[in-house]
């Protein structure tokens, strides 16, 4: 397996890097970079991990992420099968801080725009019209270059700067990353195998093995690392996948708590309620 990275993306044609994604999954590797990227899902599904958020995601999905956020779009199982005919689409642009100059963004007229910076050190999920507006505009920046693209990311980060409703932080208040590049490869191991399994009996003792550890050692690692116990990774990618199976209204709850591996319905219920806020059965009815 290609041990992750931090993420090289400089380009020395273009101070804006665009890149439309086809590929018949999404980059299985965790990483992280010194850009900014938005990004959005134009097709494929599965688990998205940024910082210390699991989230399911979909087409639709769009993302403002600050530099050097971990981050992870994995797409789900039958996407890796032989023979799979499903694929992938996203679009990405990249960005660094200083892309129009080290003292640009010290000018007055650039304070909001430096307030929209620092909150996607915590990753940023747009929704509704404004969610619609970016994805028109990533489509836009595949269809032309150069400077058309550098004023294209200035209107649509001022827009942006001006939100007030439709942009929501992804990883929790005070997030930071601390995993160094040479910690990488640990823990995507530990992703991997999670993600693989995580419908079946996960041992502890094995996934400590995975990342070369003691039980005890991995458990205070990975909760230092990750803002959460290893449990709560686990029950997290489960509920998730949970809620993706409830949406889709083909199976009985008892079904789906089984099949997101979970060993009985009530230990389930009490997982979803204490992860979403609703029983199951509240969260179907409220879709």
């Amino acid at each position: 397996m290609k041990a992750p990275i931090h993420k090289n993306i400089e380009s020395q044609v273009h101070t804006v890097t665009v890149q439309e994604l086809r590929e018949p999954h999404f980059d299985p590797n965790w990483h992280f970079h010194p850009h900014y990227q938005l990004f959005t899902v134009m097709e494929g599904t599965g688990k998205r991990l940024i910082g210390d958020s699991i989230q399911t995601f979909g087409p639709g999905d769009t993302v403002f992420l600050g530099p050097d956020v971990p981050h992870l779009w994995r797409s789900d199982p039958a996407y890796f099968e032989a023979g799979s005919a499903l694929g992938t689409h996203g679009i990405v642009v990249y960005f660094q801080e200083d892309f129009l100059g080290k003292d640009f963004l010290d000018k007055p007229e650039t304070l909001s725009l430096r307030q929209l910076l620092g909150e996607a050190k915590r990753g940023i999920e747009y929704r509704g019209e404004l969610r619609e507006h970016i994805r028109q505009q990533l489509l836009a920046f595949t269809r032309s270059d150069g400077l058309k693209n550098i004023i294209r990311l200035l209107s649509l980060l001022d827009l942006l700067a001006h939100d007030n409703s439709s942009g929501q932080p992804i990883s929790s208040y005070g997030y930071v990353n601390t995993y160094k590049v040479s910690e990488t490869e640990r823990m995507q191991k530990v992703h991997n195998y999670v993600l693989q399994h995580f419908f079946q009996e996960i041992r502890l003792g094995d996934v400590a093995s995975l990342a070369g550890m003691t039980e005890a050692a991995f458990c205070r690692y990975f909760k230092a690392r990750a803002n959460k116990t290893f449990i709560d990774f686990v029950n997290e990618i489960r509920i998730g996948h949970a809620c993706k199976l409830l949406l889709e209204d083909k199976w009985t709850i008892a079904q789906i708590a089984y099949d997101s591996g979970f060993d009985s319905l009530s230990n389930f219920n009490r997982n979803f309620k204490k992860y979403i806020g609703h029983t199951p059965r509240e969260y179907k009815g409220n879709y």
